[in-house]
C-alpha cells in the first residue's frame, strides 16, 4: 500500500486486535467522535481497533520503560559531569521543558488522533514529509539490530558474576597482557591497563586493532546473542498481551536496584566526594555552545522518536510522567554512578577524573571494578547486570514492535491471509535483526558498534527530529493541532504548549541541527583510535539508510500530484485528515485514559 495514496474512502481495511486480523469495508475518511473516549473512531483507511492494554498502568510502565534505557545509566552521568556538572542541569531542564515535554505531548496527540503508525500518520498530517514516518521505522529497526548486542554483553557479565572470584579481578588470566596489567585503576600510568579493562577488551570482545581487522566470530557472544533475541521474541510475540505483563517487572526492577545501590554506595568512603564532583557547577562551560547543542541529542533522543513507539490517549499528566521519569532516572543514575566512582577514587588514591568515563566502559569496566571492592560482591554484581538487561529490554521491545506493526500496517490483505499471525511477522523481524547484529560480535565488532551508534543514535536522530518538528509544528500548524487537542480532551492546549509548538521547540531543534553540522566530529573509539576514511563513508551510508526516505518521500509526493509545481507543493503540504468544527465538551467529560486503552505500537 503506497504511503499517502489513500482515498477519502477505502473499500478494504485491516484491523488488529490481539493479533487477529479482520476485514472491514467502506470506512469514510471523516472521523466521528467517540463520546466515551472523545476520540475519532476511524480515520482514513485504518480502523481504531487495535490491540489494547488491559490496564492504564501497563502502558504507563511500558512508556516509562521505553523512555528510560541504558543511556540514562552510562551516557547522562558522564555527559553532565563533562558539560558543567550542576550547571549543565540548567540547559538540560530548559531543553526538557521547551522541547521534550511539548513534543512528547504533540506526538502522543497526533498518534492517538490518527490511530495510525508513523508511516500513515505522517502521510496524512503532512504528505510532503511522509518520508519522515518511513525514516522513523527504518531508524528504529537499525537501532534494535545493534542494541541487542548490549544485551548480550550484559548477559555475559551476568553469567560470569556468579563465580566465587570475579574473572575481572586479577591479572593472572590467559587474556591478561604480561607487564601492563594493573589491579585497580592505574591512574596516569599510560602503559598500564586495569584488569577489568583487559577483561572487557581481551576476554569479552577479543578486540582487534581496528575495524580493518574483523577477526572471527566470538562464538560465546554468538550463542548469547541468540538467547537475547529469543528473550525479546518471547516477550513481544503476542503483542501487548505479553508485553503488558512483562513491563510490570522490567520497568520497575531497575528503580529498585538504583535506589538499593545508592543506599549502599553513600555509606562507602569517598562516595560524597564523587557525588559533589558530579554536581559541582562549572559555570564557564555554560558559555560553550557545544555543550548546549551537540550533546542534546541525548536530551531529545527519548522524546523525539516516541511517535515511533507509543500512540495512546494521553493527557498532559501522562506526558509529564514519562518525561519527568526519564529525567529523574538520569539524575538518580548520576548519583549512583558517581558515588561509586568517588569510592574507587578513594580506594586507589586517584582523582575522579582518572576514573570517570562514558559509554560501555562505564558499566562494563568501571562498575565491575567497583564490585570487586564492595561488600557482598556476588550479590551486587548479578543484580546490577540483570538491571542493565531490564533497562535494555524495555527499549528493545518498543523498537522491535515498531517494525512488526509497520509491516502489518503496510501488508495487503492477501499477504496477511498467508502470514495469518502476528507471531510469524515478529519471528521474521527478530531473525533479520539477529543476522544484522552478527558483525557486532566479531572480534572487530566493537568498532562496528561504535560507528553504528555514532551515525544512527546521534546524526540520524538529529535530522529526523528536525523534519518531524517542521512537519507537525509549522506545516500542519498550531491551529490544526489545537483542533486535534480540543477534539480529544475537550479543551484547547494552554499557552505553554502553544508557544513551544509555534516557536521554542522548532527553533531549538533547528539550533541543534545547525550546531551538529558546524561542529561535526568524526566517530572515534577510545582516546586514540580514529576510523579510516572508508569507514566514515560507511557511517554516513548508515545514516542515509533512514534519512534518504525524507527527500524521496517529498519527491514522490510532488511528482504524483497534479498541476503546476507550486500547485503540487501546495497540495503536498495540505493534510488529508478531515478536521470538523470542534464541539466543546464539558470538562467533566474529559477522559484521560479509558480502562481498555488503545495502543498502536510502533509505527
Amino acid at each position: 500500500m503506497g504511503v499517502g495514496s489513500e482515498n477519502a474512502a477505502s473499500t478494504t481495511k485491516l484491523s488488529i486486535r490481539h493479533g487477529v486480523y479482520k476485514e472491514e469495508t467502506n470506512i469514510a475518511l471523516k472521523a466521528p467522535l467517540n463520546v466515551e473516549g472523545m476520540l475519532p473512531k476511524k480515520v482514513g483507511h485504518m480502523t481504531a481497533e487495535r490491540a489494547t492494554w488491559g490496564r492504564r498502568l501497563e502502558f504507563v510502565l511500558a512508556s516509562v520503560g521505553y523512555a528510560v534505557g541504558l543511556g540514562n545509566v552510562w551516557r547522562f552521568p558522564y555527559l553532565c559531569y563533562r558539560s558543567g556538572g550542576g550547571a549543565f542541569l540548567i540547559p538540560y531542564f530548559l531543553m526538557l521543558f521547551l522541547c521534550g515535554i511539548p513534543l512528547l505531548f504533540m506526538e502522543f496527540a497526533i498518534g492517538q488522533y490518527t490511530r495510525l503508525g508513523p508511516v500513515h500518520a505522517l502521510a496524512k498530517i503532512c504528505p510532503l514529509f511522509k518520508g519522515v514516518g518511513i525514516a522513523t521505522v527504518v531508524i528504529s529497526f537499525v537501532l534494535c539490530t545493534y542494541y541487542n548486542v548490549l544485551m548480550s554483553w550484559a548477559l555475559y557479565y551476568f553469567f560470569n558474576s556468579f563465580r566465587a572470584t570475579f574473572p575481572w579481578q586479577s591479572c593472572n588470566n590467559t587474556w591478561n597482557a604480561v607487564g601492563n596489567c594493573s589491579i585497580g585503576f592505574p591512574g596516569n600510568t599510560t602503559h598500564l591497563h586495569s584488569a577489568s579493562q583487559q577483561y572487557f577488551d581481551h576476554r569479552l570482545l577479543e578486540i582487534t586493532n581496528g575495524i580493518e581487522e574483523a577477526g572471527g566470530l566470538r562464538w560465546e557472544l554468538f550463542g548469547i546473542l541468540i538467547l537475547a533475541w529469543v528473550i525479546v521474541y518471547l516477550c513481544i510475540f503476542k503483542g501487548v498481551k505479553s508485553t503488558g505483563k512483562v513491563v510490570y517487572f522490567t520497568a520497575t526492577f531497575p528503580y529498585f536496584m538504583l535506589f538499593v545501590l545508592l543506599i549502599n554506595n553513600v555509606q562507602l568512603p569517598g562516595a560524597k566526594n564523587g557525588m559533589l564532583y558530579f554536581l559541582k557547577p562549572k559555570w564557564s562551560k555554560l558559555l560553550d555552545v557545544q555543550h548546549f547543542t551537540v550533546n542534546d541529542p541525548f536530551t531529545m533522543r527519548n522524546h523525539i522518536i516516541s511517535l515511533t513507539v507509543f500512540v495512546f490517549l494521553s493527557s498532559s499528566r501522562d506526558t509529564l510522567i514519562v518525561s519527568l521519569a526519564n529525567s529523574a532516572t538520569s539524575i538518580l543514575a548520576g548519583f549512583v554512578i558517581f558515588s561509586a566512582i568517588g569510592y574507587m577514587a578513594h580506594v586507589h588514591n586517584l582523582p575522579v577524573d582518572n576514573i570517570a568515563t562514558d559509554g560501555p566502559g562505564l558499566v562494563f569496566v568501571v562498575y565491575p571494578e567497583v564490585f570487586s571492592t564492595m561488600p557482598l560482591p556476588q550479590l551486587w554484581a548479578p543484580l546490577f547486570f540483570f538491571m542493565l538487561l531490564c533497562l535494555g529490554l524495555d527499549s528493545q521491545f518498543a523498537m522491535v514492535e515498531v517494525a512488526v506493526t509497520s509491516i502489518m500496517d503496510g501488508c495487503g490483505p492477501k499477504v496477511l491471509r498467508v502470514l495469518k499471525r502476528q507471531e510469524i511477522i515478529a519471528l521474521a523481524v527478530c531473525v533479520i535483526g539477529f543476522l544484522l547484529g552478527i558483525p557486532h560480535i566479531t572480534k572487530g565488532g566493537m568498532y562496528v558498534f561504535q560507528l553504528m551508534d555514532h551515525y544512527t543514535a546521534v546524526v540520524s536522530l538529529t535530522f529526523l527530529a528536525f523534519f518531524e518538528v517542521l512537519a507537525v509544528c509549522w506545516v500542519f500548524g498550531l491551529r490544526r493541532m489545537t483542533i486535534v487537542i480540543k477534539r480529544m480532551l475537550g479543551k484547547a492546549p494552554n499557552i505553554y504548549f502553544r508557544s513551544c509548538w509555534m516557536f521554542f521547540s522548532p527553533v531549538l531543534v533547528l539550533c541543534i541541527l545547525i550546531s551538529s553540522i558546524v561542529q561535526y566530529t568524526p566517530a572515534r573509539y577510545g582516546k586514540s583510535y580514529t576510523y579510516p576514511v572508508w569507514a566514515e563513508v560507511v557511517g554516513w551510508g548508515i545514516s542515509l539508510v533512514s534519512i534518504i526516505w525524507i527527500p524521496l518521500g517529498a519527491l514522490h509526493e510532488i511528482c504524483t500530484n497534479k498541476g503546476t509545481l507550486m500547485q503540487r507543493i501546495k497540495t503536498a503540504m495540505t493534510p488529508t485528515i478531515e478536521l470538523d468544527p470542534v464541539n466543546h465538551l464539558p470538562e467533566k467529560q474529559r477522559v484521560d485514559i479509558p480502562e481498555s486503552v488503545v495502543f498502536i505500537t510502533p509505527l
